[in-house]
């Protein structure tokens, strides 16, 4: 493996502690604040993030909403499959690009509700473009689809036998509102209505950007050189207010905190070289690994990643390679929740 490469992280004991259910209440996980200038760690409760934020900081949350995209259809032969919808390619949403296992080009797949999808081909990043015989909008994947959990939730409820509670609520933050993601902003699970009210109290802003979590996010990283990775493009924006207000708290001394990978991608696709940051939709393609220099935040605020991951490969670049390790291996040691529904990180 390249230098590069972060597979110290594969070896450490993190399959036991894959978190299948979310913390309850929300704000009662755990939080390890790393500290960039000596090294230090420090272990809290998600709640007591006041403690480490004040009217200098300015949160910046990303509030793209979960679809329902996963959709169990059958095979011709009767055979079951499913597509993981990944964003529509025309405004009627009948033409859908999507991942699913073994389908090929003119495959035609039935869906709930009488609706058909035909496979018409492959795209080179290895998903699907699907042609519906009616729209697959949000109505419609509000009855017919499922939240799309990633598989290793799944697998962890299955081999520990567990009955989770429902997922539709859980799986996606409490400010989720313009409807886009395959994935949930998982760094943004541990705010309740309460926690944000005690910030905004302390004097803490909070603005909001978009970014849809796709493919990108999640496809992993396997290449021997991380440089080769290619990060599929996830559509993102940010308004002229948001721009305008994270500007000027900057120019003032104020320092910005980017919560989840999605945010801090949002920022650094909008900002120019000296950290200023423009309004507009666009994509995001950038795979941020260690080397990168950071623009616009000065804290990050994050969950504990998969190994071989883009997130834990940005996370690393913000907190420093070996500093996030020994992060890491503590959190295993207190044995954290890892992942989508497990503990968060503050780095500062």
């Amino acid at each position: 493996m390249s230098e590069e490469s972060l597979s110290e992280f594969s070896a450490l004991e993190i399959e036991p502690l894959i978190a299948d259910s979310p913390a309850e209440p929300r704000d009662s996980s755990r939080l390890i604040a790393v500290n960039r200038r000596d090294g230090s760690l420090l272990h809290r409760n998600f709640r007591d993030l006041p403690e480490f934020l004040g009217p200098g900081d300015m949160l910046v949350l990303n509030r793209s909403k979960v679809w329902k995209a996963r959709l169990w259809t059958k095979k011709q032969t009767g055979g079951k499959s499913e597509i993981l919808l990944m964003a529509p390619s025309t405004e009627d949403k009948t033409v859908w690009t999507g991942l699913c296992r073994k389908i090929s080009d003119g495959q035609i797949l039935s869906c709930p509700a009488g609706i058909t999808a035909e496979c018409l081909n492959r795209n080179p990043d290895g998903s699907f473009t699907f042609k519906f015989s009616g729209p697959v909008d949000e109505a419609y994947l509000a009855v017919n689809g499922e939240v799309p959990l990633p598989t290793y939730i799944l697998k962890a409820r299955k081999r520990r036998g567990v009955d989770a509670p429902p997922d539709e609520p859980n799986y996606q933050t409490v400010y989720a509102k313009e409807a886009g993601s395959i994935a949930a902003h998982t760094a943004g699970f541990h705010f309740t209505p309460d926690l944000l009210a005690r910030l905004e109290a302390a004097g803490v802003k909070t603005v909001f950007v978009t970014l849809h979590i796709g493919w990108g996010t999640f496809r992993p990283v396997r290449n021997e050189d991380p440089a080769a990775h290619v990060m599929m493009e996830e559509a993102c924006e940010v308004s002229p207010e948001t721009a305008a207000a994270i500007n000027a708290h900057k120019a003032a001394g104020g320092r910005i905190v980017a919560v989840g990978t999605s945010s801090m991608r949002t920022l650094e696709t909008f900002s120019d070289e000296k950290g200023v940051v423009s309004s507009g939709s666009g994509k995001a393609g950038l795979f941020i690994r260690p080397g990168y220099k950071f623009k616009v935040a000065g804290a990050f605020i994050t969950n504990l990643h998969v190994p071989e991951s883009a997130p834990l490969y940005m996370t690393a670049a913000f907190a420093g390679r070996d500093l996030l390790f020994k992060a890491y291996s503590e959190a295993v040691k207190e044995k954290y929740r890892f992942y989508s529904y497990g503990d968060s990180m503050l780095i500062c």
